[in-house]
């Protein structure tokens, strides 16, 4: 195994998790400046305005992202697999 082997599966592995995660972080983000824009135009400032939508939303965005989430993560891990067969061989 050499080290441009290891940097090439490093760097898939980072980019793999950053597309997976991505969509679930922009919907968590983009929520958290949408309430934070309502909290400063209405001078309310209650922490559970905040918490409870971005858990609801975080919780939403995973169930429907579930099925490209786990696409990505096992042809990562087959992939990886593979490369271990070939590498042991």
């Amino acid at each position: 195994m050499t080290i441009d082997l290891v940097i090439e599966i490093l760097t898939e592995v980072f980019w793999t998790v950053l597309i997976v995660l991505l969509p679930v972080l922009g919907t968590s983000l983009i929520l958290g400046v949408m309430l934070s824009v309502f909290q400063a135009a209405t001078s309310i400032q209650e922490m559970t305005l905040t918490f409870v939508p971005k858990i609801l939303i975080t919780a939403v965005a995973i169930v429907i992202m579930l099925p490209f989430m786990a696409d990505k993560v096992i042809s990562l891990t087959m992939k990886i697999m593979n490369l271990m067969i070939t590498v042991i061989r």
